[in-house]
């Protein structure tokens, strides 16, 4: 058996409600961070973008070269890393220490050799140097507390700009840089600071509503910008390619498109009503895609000459992805640690938020069956999903559901700390209290296994009515968190906490092979590959908190793939998309980096 990645859908930038998130482009690229993953997303193909997983801490701010070469990228810790973005290896340029403290931002100037990095640190708030030896390529001073912003002339002569909680803009030359003044033109918080392409210009914006702009080579106040303003905390700014036009993006949901040369408001775009669609980042990529971001993690592209809505939303992850479930050959949904349910289109690579009274907590378990999803989650409930959206109907569980099954007769099984319960329509049917402590439940045809605490795996045959226990499967060697049921019902997959995967035979209740053991740690997902109508799977997929994805062959059970890295942090689920065709089948991974990946599994 073998593989490759057909695709990556990444998620959605991380966001901080009072704070503004730095995005970048390039090109028509998109460059942000979530936990400790840096995203380059290609706006044209989402399945395209690269995600860089070498930090070992979360990242804040990453940045591509002018030169478009190398990305800059960097932490919580004040460590910033310098990588390749040619080719698929990502290969480490150069690795640095710079600050104390988080980084806050960090740029490039024009000769793609010298970076600057600016944060909260203990000794300084921010550090010049080359991006090749790290050797230090100035000082920037000036400030007294931490710096939020920082932008550099990208002609000669060089200078730099930085902006910080002081409320005060400290003006650089360089290089090597060094203090030239203070300017002292905002009231609050500066927010963010951007030069123009050109070079001639840069502008400030902050959390006291106002926006200047100032001489590019000497720092000198222009004006001030004014007209109709927004109305609450300025989050970031950003130029047009052309020089001509800054956009600002704002706490107050607005998104306005402004002319340099007149000083006034060209376009304004309402984002809506919610907390959510408070904007705290903005980037403006090539020359048509003007990029803004909700607080909600949505992406909001721009065509500037429509002044209503966006053109286009990218939807997406911005937590964990704990759970996922096949809705057919193309389609599948994703629940995430925040409740929300994702629908990914793998054709077209379309993502949307599914719409209605979603989940308020981590989503713990998800099916589908007949165009229906039903999901659970830690606000202990089962919801139902379709066409969609979720539907009105829910039911409440009677504790904190583990995850969820769905048996022939739609009847849902939920795995809760001390019940199983019987859900059908909205109505409990039937709930078992076992002696011992359920931890993970499948189905398939008529029978129902639950995994448990015990380190067993409990059989039971559902007559619609009530569960009856038929066999305990005893070969785990942890707690079986992961149990997969084939749709015939004549195979049995239990994984547990140490690894180890055992495959029984349900009908003679022995055990296939238990040599299953090359996890390293938890698993946490199963899943058969769909078979014609009354045959046997010929595959099983499993992932673990090691990172990695194997696939194992049910025929020729000493014959496996591994799928090394397959989500870094961990990879919490697995589904296949539809049966094999051609002898390859389609298998989804996800987990903790918040990312989606397909892979294209050709099997034997």
């Amino acid at each position: 058996m073998s593989f490759e990645r057909a695709a990556l859908y990444p998620c959605n930038p991380a966001t901080t409600r009072g704070s503004s998130t730095k995005l970048s482009a390039s090109k028509d690229k998109v460059v942000y961070t979530n936990g400790k993953a840096v995203i380059i997303r290609d706006l044209n193909d989402s399945a395209l973008s690269v995600v860089y997983s070498g930090h070992v801490q979360n990242t804040t701010v990453a940045r591509i070269s002018p030169s478009g070469y190398y990305c800059a990228s960097a932490d919580i810790t004040g460590t910033v890393k310098i990588w390749d973005t040619v080719g698929e290896d990502q290969t480490l340029k150069g690795e640095y220490k710079v600050i104390s403290g988080r980084v806050n931002d960090l740029e490039w100037d024009g000769e793609s050799k010298r970076i600057i990095a600016v944060g909260d640190g203990k000794e300084r708030f921010g550090h010049a140097f080359l991006m090749d030896t790290g050797t230090t390529s100035g000082e920037i001073s000036g400030h007294s507390k931490a710096i939020n912003a920082v932008s550099i002339r990208h002609q000669r002569p060089f200078r730099a700009a930085t902006a910080a909680d002081d409320s005060l803009i400290v003006f650089h030359q360089g290089a090597p840089y060094k203090y030239d003044k203070t300017i002292k033109t905002h009231t609050k918080y500066v927010q963010d600071v951007r030069y123009a392409p050109s070079g001639d210009h840069f502008a400030s914006v902050g959390s006291d509503f106002k926006i200047f702009l100032y001489d590019g080579k000497t720092g000198d106040t222009v004006a001030e910008i004014t007209g109709d303003g927004h109305k609450g905390s300025i989050m970031a700014c950003s130029w047009s390619p052309d020089s001509k036009s800054i956009l600002t993006s704002s706490a107050d949901r607005t998104v306005k498109l402004w002319d340099v040369e007149t000083r006034k408001a060209i376009t304004t775009w309402n984002l809506g009503t919610e907390i959510g669609h408070q904007q705290m980042g903005n980037t403006w990529s090539g020359a048509e895609n003007l990029v803004s971001l909700s607080m909600s993690g949505d992406l909001n592209i721009f065509d500037r000459r429509v002044g209503d809505k966006p053109s286009r939303i990218l939807e997406g992850p911005q937590k964990a992805i704990t759970a996922a479930a096949t809705v057919s050959a193309s389609t599948f949904l994703a629940g995430t640690a925040d409740g929300r349910i994702i629908s990914y289109e793998a054709a077209s690579g379309d993502t949307k938020l599914i719409s209605g009274q979603t989940h308020t907590s981590l989503v713990s378990g998800m099916v589908a069956e007949g165009g229906k999803v039903f999901t659970t989650g830690f606000d202990d409930c089962v919801r139902e999903i379709e066409g969609g959206k979720f539907t009105p109907a829910s039911s409440a569980t009677l504790a904190q559901p583990k995850t969820l099954a769905i048996a022939h007769d739609r009847t849902i099984f939920v795995a809760e700390t001390n019940t199983v319960e019987a859900v059908r329509d909205n109505q409990r049917i039937f709930d078992l209290k076992p002696a011992y402590v359920p931890s993970s439940v499948a189905a398939g045809g008529s029978i129902v296994a639950v995994g448990g605490e015990d380190h067993k795996v409990h059989v039971y045959d559902w007559d619609g009515k009530a569960l009856k226990e038929a066999a305990v499967l005893d070969g785990n060697k942890g707690t079986i968190h992961a149990v997969a049921v084939s749709a015939d019902g004549s195979l049995l997959a239990a994984g547990d906490s140490s690894g180890k995967i055992v495959l029984y035979d349900v009908k003679d209740r022995t055990p296939i092979t238990s040599r299953w053991s090359f996890h390293t740690a938890r698993i946490t997902s199963l899943a058969f590959l769909p078979s014609p109508s009354g045959t046997q799977p010929t595959h099983l997929a499993s992932s673990s908190l090691d990172t990695n994805v194997y696939v194992w062959s049910v025929a020729k059970p000493m014959k496996y793939t591994t799928i090394r890295g397959a989500g870094p942090g961990g990879v919490n689920v697995v589904t296949w998309l539809g049966e094999a065709q051609g002898g390859k089948g389609k298998l989804v991974s996800a987990g903790a980096d918040c990312c989606v990946r397909i892979w294209e599994v050709t099997l034997q």
